[in-house]
């Protein structure tokens, strides 16, 4: 399992890696479970992570197709290696797989991480079953199950284990890439990785100060503490 960590700036990349991140992900915590930032601040991290670690993004709720393939190319191009699409407030599913669609036409298929809330009835989304089967079909990279509303409750409360890793079982046995998020605490990710997923996403258990708060490398190293050594790379796609 590869501990993600959302940063919204190249100092918090600087203090994800400091602390041991396998990942270093973009986000603006001040914008929404998905917030995308700037991409001058995507290619200020890019720069700073120089390597060391993949850098991943998220690119907001798809609404606009054509939005939402001019934003997966230019990150894509920008240094993203994986960026995440999430469907708040999408209609339905014929909607979700044409924002898919669009999102994979920028970033080409093997770069696209559909994003599923277990709180989707909050968000106007589709169901976590729905997104994986429209991953499947798409033949995108990856699934991840996050929480919209970063007000309410965590992943791990409206989710039992069982569920949980029935949902990250059956995204394995379609050959996604599975990712986990939403208000993760340090007790959360043994439940994670007994899950079974690939990736552990945190933002607030990584900050002083909360989600909004600032990234401590110390936070961090604690936090992947708890994964070692299960802490296994992922191949990411070719360039």
């Amino acid at each position: 399992m590869q501990l993600l960590v959302s940063v919204r700036s190249a100092a918090e990349a600087a203090a994800a890696l400091a602390g041991g991140a396998d990942i270093v992900d973009t986000k603006d915590p001040m914008a929404g479970a998905l917030g995308p930032v700037s991409i001058d601040v995507l290619m200020s991290v890019v720069a700073t992570v120089n390597g060391a670690t993949p850098v991943t993004a998220a690119l907001g709720d798809a609404v606009d197709g054509d939005a939402i393939e001019r934003d997966a190319a230019a990150f894509v191009g920008g240094g993203a290696v994986w960026v995440k699409v999430g469907f708040g407030y999408t209609a339905g599913r014929t909607d979700m797989e044409t924002m898919l669609a669009a999102a994979a036409r920028g970033a080409g298929l093997a770069r696209v991480i559909a994003v599923a809330y277990a709180d989707h009835d909050r968000a106007g989304a589709p169901a976590p079953a729905d997104v994986l089967e429209a991953a499947a079909r798409a033949g995108i990279a990856g699934v991840l199950i996050d929480t919209a509303d970063k007000d309410g409750p965590g992943l791990t409360t409206l989710m039992a284990p069982q569920a949980l890793a029935a949902w990250v079982d059956a995204a394995r046995r379609l050959g996604l890439i599975t990712a986990v998020a939403g208000k993760l605490t340090a007790a959360d990710l043994t439940r994670v990785r007994d899950a079974g997923a690939d990736i552990a996403g945190v933002r607030g258990a990584a900050c002083e100060g909360g989600r909004t708060g600032r990234i401590s490398a110390e936070r961090v190293r604690q936090l992947g503490a708890v994964l070692s050594p299960e802490r296994q790379p992922l191949a990411a796609p070719a360039s």
